[in-house]
């Protein structure tokens, strides 16, 4: 979609969007928009630049950083619990986790920048794409100060890694806590539990005893109304 195609009317959003593309168009960089924002995408290596232009220039002036998420898109597009079309296995919901993905995959992850700029009233997003293998972007906090906590909990719950950072170690999880909870390929049930071991007086970790399994009762339903309809049946869910 090219710029022109994405106007709003929105005289603050567009006059946004028009100053984006005097300073980025041509480049590697992408603009979008929509849901009443502007969405700047920039490749890796001109995240630096691009923020210190918005943060610094007339036209942009976002002096503040709100939010920093990380997004995983390895399961983008297709949905586990679709529920619309019963069978006598049941509704399949939350059954099939196993989830296949490129390696070689330039955007599998993406660490996304919510901005706010006092001076002009006005908001955008600024995303960068990362690979599947090493999900790596530079630092922000030499930019924006209040990236250093929202940094840690990318990397905590998706596994980004933030070069230049500080201080980039966990910020939710326990230090001894093993893979990254918001990645689509981790288990529900988690790795290890923990438990308080009172001969050992002290917190213990163990193996996951939880074991996988299906929650939604497996029902075939007809409707009445619908032609032919029959009476509800309820499939056997003992094995559930």
């Amino acid at each position: 979609m090219s710029l022109q195609e994405s106007r709003t009317g929105d005289t603050r959003l567009d006059a946004l969007a028009d100053a984006i593309d005097r300073h980025f168009g041509g480049s590697e960089c992408e603009t979008q928009v929509g849901y009443a924002e502007v969405v700047l995408v920039v490749p890796p290596k001109r995240l630096l630049e691009t923020a210190r232009i918005l943060r610094d220039h007339d036209d942009f002036r976002f002096e503040q950083l709100i939010d920093i998420c990380g997004v995983d898109y390895a399961a983008y597009g297709r949905s586990e619990w679709e529920t619309e079309v019963a069978s006598n296995t049941g509704f399949g919901r939350g059954v099939d986790r196993e989830l296949r993905f490129d390696l070689q995959d330039t955007k599998r992850f993406a660490s996304v920048y919510q901005l706010l700029s006092i001076t002009h009233n006005r908001r955008m997003r600024l995303k960068v794409y990362l690979d599947a293998a090493q999900p790596i972007v530079d630092s922000i906090v030499e930019i924006w100060s209040s990236a250093n906590w929202f940094e840690r909990e990318s990397f905590d719950l998706f596994g980004i890694l933030y070069s230049g950072h500080p201080d980039l170690r966990r910020i939710l999880t326990d230090y001894g806590f093993v893979g990254h909870p918001f990645r689509k390929d981790f288990p529900i049930s988690g790795h290890v539990e923990m438990r308080y071991d009172p001969q050992q007086q002290r917190v213990i970790y163990e193996p996951v005893s939880i074991e996988p399994r299906t929650l939604v009762p497996r029902v075939i339903r007809s409707e009445s109304r619908c032609a032919g309809g029959t009476t509800p049946q309820t499939a056997d869910t003992s094995d559930a």
